[in-house]
């Protein structure tokens, strides 16, 4: 899952991004409202985390521009303004959800999780399973076949991304685009060593992680 973040202070920016990576998100960072913007028109963002006073082009102002351009990224924005009028302006502009500051990130992150969870219409939002394949996206433990695993950030990241989409193949483009952050190089075979390094752990018979020639690859729910 990949989220967008705007906010233009450095340190709230960096807690909130620190965070997201290591719940499991892809992330990426806009410092003001005009590149937010150009971000969030060219590139499909599962959430966006909008702050309300940016630079440049204010969050209700950028949320509007996004709506006239029917881009349909949820969009929870933050703000250290709370009067009744000042959420309702934020709902109003085409925001789903408003969180002010200063604020809880086990907060942020389950409002996070219930937009993604609306906007895709998955019914469950924080533990995967697969066949015999578990991932909590809380605890952040995975077991295979009833044994626990231990997986690398990115590793992580990559086999929530597939169980999101198990028994659907999947290009490796869409796999950069949900897992890695926007500047990556897309010519890179960086896909490829985490998905062996990731089969190494959970399927070294190759039975559940398949590999779809001239596609990508795709995870069996069966084995």
């Amino acid at each position: 899952m990949r989220v967008l973040v705007v906010e233009d202070d450095a340190k709230i920016a960096s807690f909130l991004v620190r965070g997201l990576k290591q719940a499991g998100y892809a992330v990426d960072h806009a410092p003001d409202g005009e590149t937010g913007l150009a971000l969030a028109e060219s590139t499909d963002y599962d959430t966006a985390i909008v702050d309300v006073m940016l630079p440049q082009l204010d969050g209700i102002s950028l949320v509007r521009r996004l709506r006239a351009a029917r881009r349909p990224i949820p969009v929870l924005f933050l703000s250290a303004k709370s009067s009744v009028d000042d959420r309702v302006r934020g709902l109003q502009s085409g925001g789903d959800d408003y969180l002010t500051k200063p604020f809880a990130f086990s907060e942020l992150l389950a409002r996070v999780q219930a937009l993604i969870r609306r906007a895709t219409q998955s019914p469950e939002a924080t533990r995967l399973v697969s066949g015999d394949v578990t991932l909590d996206l809380v605890t952040r433990e995975v077991t295979c076949a009833g044994k626990p695993v231990e997986l690398q950030p990115r590793e992580f990241s990559l086999l929530a991304f597939l169980l999101r989409h198990a028994g659907r193949p999947v290009s490796k483009t869409m796999i950069l685009e949900h897992v890695w952050d926007y500047s990556f190089d897309p010519q890179t075979n960086v896909v490829d060593v985490v998905v062996s390094r990731l089969r190494g752990k959970i399927d070294p018979d190759r039975k559940r992680l398949e590999t779809v020639r001239n596609v990508g690859y795709i995870f069996r729910p069966h084995v």
